[in-house]
């Protein structure tokens, strides 16, 4: 009998490169930024009044198909390079939040 996913209840910090101005939202790929490899977010707001940061926490809450509740900035209001914090629910059978993260940084389908 396997025991519980530890990523299905431990929360994930996931470093993030924000690309505020994109003709259309995007996550996915990878940049190696001051805050080690990094998640690449692409979204059409402007990064004016943290509309950047607020539409990147919806877009990746989206990738990762968690509630937007359950993702919230740790660190980078200001700043292009931020680090949110993920509070997954896993459901049985499905890609850890670690899995899905590597998944979208390195470009793989899933």
């Amino acid at each position: 009998m396997r025991g519980p996913d530890p990523d299905a209840t431990t929360a994930v910090t996931v470093a993030v490169r924000v690309r505020p101005g994109a003709s259309r939202t995007r996550v996915g790929g990878r940049y190696d930024g001051p805050l080690g490899p990094a998640l690449v977010i692409s979204v059409n707001a402007p990064p004016v009044d943290g509309r950047a940061t607020e539409a990147a926490r919806r877009a990746l809450a989206d990738a990762l198909r968690v509630r937007p509740a359950a993702v919230t900035l740790r660190s980078g209001a200001a700043s292009r390079d931020k680090l949110f914090l993920v509070r997954p629910a896993t459901p049985a059978g499905t890609p850890t939040m670690s899995e899905r993260i590597d998944r979208l940084r390195d470009g793989t389908p899933g």
